[in-house]
């Protein structure tokens, strides 16, 4: 067991690191080349180097040391372990790519924050997908959440990054403030995918009289595992099995016209699902 923890723990120190560099890139080629700002503390950092011209890896390393003491102190030891590698591999990856200012040289503002945006929240996600962060508003979050349980961490990082914004607006201008709106949008969007996955993957209900031969063509014919759920009929009263299965996007319309086939009264719901995992989709890790 604690071989298999120590493995682990290495890959998850691994990506760690590829996520910061992909953040450092997107940062550094991109957003800080436009003067845009970020989000968190990297969106302070850059503050603090378009106004004293010093480096933002350094500021970030600076401004997290409190907050690792804070989260030793009030969190478990893993999770500073891994916000202390991801706060300083930042550090070190934006020292690292700060040449890359100067690499290329788009006049189009739009294309440094989306660009920058993708490539910030691709790395953030990879690392929040191995038990990581980068440190800053996340200890901090993390602190509040395990005190007020019901207290929503979206609230403390949407007030900083509001002033971030509107300190950005003062010292640059109102257009720079709005491009960074867009790229902080799209860092949060590519970094909920990369968490919750890209997969188009559909969750289809089916309620139907003849419930036994919608599922069996669905076994049969798709190789699709089908669940059976018991409902009620809140106004007949009527005891019923509902069809539970899960497809890919392109399955659907297929599904829908044999099931309207075998039962033109069939009522089908389908719903959206982030990620799914089992036989036939992605493997479970046991």
């Amino acid at each position: 067991m604690g071989k298999n923890f120590g493995k682990e723990s290495i890959k998850n120190i691994f990506f760690i690191i590829i996520g910061t560099l992909f953040s450092a890139i997107g940062i550094n080629l991109f957003i800080a080349n436009a003067n845009l700002l970020s989000g968190g503390v990297s969106g302070i950092a850059l503050i603090l180097e378009y106004l004293f011209n010093i480096p933002s890896g350094y500021f970030v390393l600076a401004l997290n040391i409190p907050l690792f003491a804070l989260s030793y102190k009030k969190m478990d030891r893993r999770f500073t372990l891994y916000s202390m590698i991801g706060a300083t591999s930042l550090s070190i990856m934006l020292l690292l790519t700060i040449k890359l200012k100067g690499f290329i040289n788009l006049r189009d503002p739009l294309l440094m924050c989306i660009y920058g945006g993708v490539l910030n929240g691709l790395g953030v996600g990879i690392a929040f997908n191995n038990n990581g962060s980068s440190g800053g508003l996340d200890i901090i979050a993390s602190v509040i959440k395990k005190k007020y349980e019901n207290f929503d961490i979206g609230k403390i990082t949407f007030s900083v990054n509001c002033v971030i914004v509107t300190i950005g607006a003062f010292i640059f201008s109102i257009e720079s403030a709005l491009y960074t709106l867009v790229s902080m949008y799209i860092t949060a969007y590519v970094i909920d995918k990369v968490i919750k996955g890209f997969n188009k993957d559909k969750l289809i209900l089916i309620i139907t009289e003849k419930e036994e031969e919608v599922s069996n063509w669905i076994m049969n014919s798709l190789g699709r595992g089908v669940t059976f759920l018991y409902g009620e009929g809140a106004f007949t009263n009527n005891k019923r099995r509902i069809l539970y299965c899960v497809v890919p996007l392109g399955e659907i319309p297929k599904i829908k016209s044999i099931a309207k086939e075998i039962d033109g009264n069939a009522f089908i719901s389908i719903l959206d699902v982030s990620e799914v995992e089992g036989k036939g989709f992605k493997n479970s890790k046991k």
